[in-house]
């Protein structure tokens, strides 16, 4: 009997709660059973992961595989769970020795040749992973969006580079600074316009969501001021 954990997150609106994706090997006919409230593309996963690990000269065990994305009552979705379920049944299966596993939390999907691939939400997945007080591990096609959230992040582009790096054998690249750009100089500001809330407010919504906007009023009311 083996038995391994590994820390991942689910994406749920806004929001990235914490799911501890826990791998148990025993005998008997061999069998590969996903619990936890698993959609259909992370039940697909134990078919990518099969092909990744095979590909890549690692032992697939042929034994019953269960693998529980806890809670069970949060709903799984998307291909993120692909890696932590694959590191998971490699240190189960004692293929590779990571002491301080714990520290980890991993998100990603795999290719039939063990290449990552970006998901979706990486980036509330990176603030609450920095939150948890956690370095992350991202599909380096995540980099952009997943960088803008504090914390220490690392990425790759496939599997064999985590579980050499897991094992202190090379390095991954790491997060970068993001450049910080200055702020505009304007002479006037929004806080100096007096009153007007219905047209700060229709300013606000233009700006924000990147839209036009028209003026239309008499001399003297404030449209010139409004528009810088």
């Amino acid at each position: 009997m083996s038995l391994a954990s590994v820390f991942s997150r689910a994406s749920v609106g806004i929001d990235a709660p914490q799911v501890n994706v826990e791998v148990h090997i025993t005998g008997g006919l061999p069998k590969f059973n996903i619990v936890g409230l698993p959609e259909a593309a992370v039940k697909e996963s134990k078919d990518r992961i099969r092909s990744a690990l095979m590909s890549n000269h690692f032992t697939f065990p042929i034994k019953r595989i269960t693998v529980n994305l806890a809670p069970a009552d949060l709903p799984k979705e998307g291909g993120k769970f692909d890696l932590p379920i694959a590191i998971a049944i490699l240190m189960a299966t004692k293929q590779i020795q990571v002491t301080n596993i714990e520290d980890f939390e991993f998100t990603g999907e795999l290719g039939l040749m063990g290449e990552l691939r970006s998901i979706r939400g990486a980036l509330p997945i990176a603030i609450q992973s920095k939150k948890a007080g956690r370095k992350i591990i991202l599909p380096k096609a995540n980099q952009t969006e997943a960088s803008l959230a504090e914390g220490e992040q690392y990425y790759a582009t496939h599997l064999l580079e985590i579980c050499q790096w897991l094992q202190n054998q090379s390095s991954l690249p790491v997060k970068i600074a993001i450049p910080q750009i200055k702020a505009a100089a304007y002479k006037v500001d929004i806080s100096d316009i007096k009153g007007q809330a219905h047209a700060k407010r229709a300013l606000l919504i233009a700006a924000t969501g990147g839209h036009h906007i028209l003026f239309k009023g008499p001399p003297g009311t404030g449209k010139t001021m409004l528009a810088e």
